[in-house]
């Protein structure tokens, strides 16, 4: 498998409603097997999209065997671009490659860095030299003239950027349009537009909400939808869960609360005097 025609062909086969755990999990063993894996490859054929949404996916041997792939094209995109440019100058003016994703659902750092010529250095890399920016990445976001507007896309980029693997001009695209639809959701730069920001922001960025950042990257998830969502609705799955059994807990303790004090108020003990429905058998009150 050498090109992208022929990698689509299993990312097909990944994306079937009907593919089981064991389907998925020779797929994922194909992928992983293929060493001739470029950069415009994985665009082409969607590859890093389809395989880092795998990584969240609840069969565990099917997640994990996902991270690895992830991982391992990460690092053979970052082998090509690390031997281009030691190949080939960089033009003047021309735009910065994208750093590679830290994290694993659609992301792949290596784990030891690398000198120019593939060769494992002894100090390891810092992680923050990984994550991704409008800054690092050279890209302005300074395009509607209003200073407030300009930052918060360029929180919204980043949110987005930070463990991506996507172009820097498919991120921006997002960026843009769900800054222009908070804009039109909340009239205006108001403080209710710069709550939502704020909201977006650690939502999209948290790092164990990875499906979130992907499915609005890809397009899946239509930003005009996202503007509208809550904090709650944009939670992982894991949190959502955290969350639920930490309400149940509450009622839980609300209604023991409840019952103790209707207990405790409703009667009193004639022998003793005590108060409390419990105290005695039933018969014993006078």
């Amino acid at each position: 498998m050498s090109t992208a025609s022929e990698l689509r062909s299993l990312v097909k086969q990944l994306q079937q409603s009907s593919a089981t755990e064991q389907d998925l999990v020779a797929i994922l063993e194909k992928l992983k097997a293929e060493t001739k894996i470029t950069e415009s490859i994985l665009r082409e054929s969607k590859a890093g999209l389809a395989v880092g949404k795998l990584r969240t996916h609840a069969s565990k041997p099917v997640s994990e065997l996902a991270k690895e792939v992830v991982k391992k094209w990460k690092q053979l995109v970052e082998l090509e671009k690390q031997n281009n440019a030691t190949n080939k100058p960089t033009p003047a003016g021309s735009s910065k490659p994208l750093p590679l994703r830290k994290h694993s659902t659609a992301s792949i750092t290596p784990s030891t860095p690398t000198t120019p010529g593939g060769t494992p250095t002894m100090s390891a890399s810092s992680s923050k030299s990984d994550v991704r920016t409008a800054k690092s990445d050279g890209v302005k976001t300074n395009l509607t003239g209003d200073t407030t507007r300009d930052k918060c896309m360029e929180l919204i980029y980043d949110a987005l950027a930070f463990d991506s693997g996507s172009p820097s001009d498919q991120i921006l695209g997002r960026a843009k349009g769900i800054e222009a639809a908070v804009l039109a959701e909340f009239d205006g730069v108001t403080a209710a537009y710069k709550a939502k920001i704020r909201s977006l922001f650690v939502n999209l960025k948290d790092k164990n909400n990875p499906g979130l950042r992907e499915s609005v990257v890809s397009g899946d998830l239509p930003v005009q939808r996202l503007a509208k969502m809550s904090s709650q609705e944009m939670a992982s799955e894991e949190r959502k869960a955290a969350d639920n059994k930490i309400i149940q807990q509450n009622l839980f303790n609300t209604l023991g609360a409840e019952e103790v004090q209707a207990e405790t108020d409703a009667f009193q003990c004639g022998r003793c005097k005590q108060v409390g429905l419990r105290h005695h058998s039933v018969s014993t009150w006078n």
